[in-house]
């Protein structure tokens, strides 16, 4: 499904997260090597998100069908560019009793763009605990929508977040898209869901890619929320560095998630952002963390307002 931004219509939820399970339906170049697609993005870069969950699915295609990612783990080298071709090479390095290990490169031009290992896992029994979800976190039927903020600005919409619109956000604390808050503080809760539905035949390395996709805009927002930013404070520079993921079940998108989120550490220009992601039910269904590159310089004279978004 092609997605058109340069228009006066703003692409619905619905359009976008179909536009996303067509991108993650990656094309065989050959045995170990894929080709991928972006969603448009007028800055022209290509959205984190996006290529890190292509190169799970580029990897999951190669690994037994019984077997699923439980972690991974990969840095964003350079930006990706929306004019130049996008190719997933995947070496497959270890396939054990139960387990498999691959490494994916995203690359373009023959450069890597991002560089990740993700192990795979037969269904097994074992010990098992988890963290409780936190208790009077409020549902996310009350809380205000992100589409709300989105509809009401189509510039900033068309601009910067189209490729973010494929989920719901809603947010406990007040949103950082257009202001920052008032009481700052490392720590958010937030809710999301995706537009949409998933096919009958998405499996659950595809489910698995789809939440690394949704939390990548989200991850770093409590280093922000810290130090009083909005994701359009003057000056504001945020680029991912790295990004890990551990799921301890699987996950459905397209149900209300709960992203307990926290930054323990910022400095150096780096700030840490961690998530402990719950279903409706309560279970912990992933762990994640992400640093990323967070700076502000000095405004100057004429500086136009900030992109929304990382």
């Amino acid at each position: 499904m092609t997605i058109n931004i340069a228009g006066d219509e703003v692409p619905t939820g619905h359009e976008v997260f179909d536009a996303v399970l067509d991108l993650f339906a990656l094309d065989r170049i050959d045995e170990p090597t894929f080709a991928g697609s972006s969603l448009p993005h007028f800055n022209k870069r290509i959205y984190g998100g996006q290529v890190f969950g292509q190169a799970i699915v580029a990897a999951g295609k190669t690994v037994p069908a019984d077997r699923f990612a439980h972690s991974v783990h990969g840095y964003f080298l350079r930006p990706g560019n929306l004019d130049l071709p996008l190719t997933f090479a995947v070496e497959e390095l270890h396939d054990g009793g139960s387990f498999s290990a691959r490494r994916t490169h995203a690359l373009q031009d023959g450069v890597p763009i991002l560089s990740l290992i993700a192990s795979f896992q037969e269904d097994q029994e074992g010990f098992t605990h988890a963290a409780p979800m936190p208790p009077d976190v409020p549902g996310p039927e009350n809380l205000p929508s992100s589409d709300a903020i989105f509809r009401s600005s189509p510039e900033i919409t068309r601009q910067y977040l189209a490729p973010k619109t494929a989920f719901d956000v809603r947010h406990v604390q007040p949103q950082l898209y257009l202001s920052s808050d008032p009481e700052p503080a490392t720590a958010q809760a937030m809710w999301i869901k995706a537009h949409g539905v998933l096919p009958e035949t998405a499996d659950r390395n595809l489910r698995a890619a789809l939440l690394v996709y949704a939390c990548d805009q989200a991850m770093l927002e409590p280093v922000l929320r810290r130090h009083e930013l909005a994701w359009t404070s003057p000056g504001l520079i945020v680029a991912s560095l790295d990004h890990a993921t551990w799921w301890h079940r699987d996950v459905d998108v397209t149900d209300w998630l709960l992203f307990v989120q926290d930054s323990p550490a910022a400095q150096g220009g780096r700030g840490l952002g961690t998530a402990r992601v719950y279903d409706r039910a309560g279970h912990l269904v992933a762990s994640i963390a992400q640093e990323g590159m967070v700076r502000q310089r000095a405004p100057r004279s004429g500086d136009a307002p900030r992109p929304v978004g990382p």
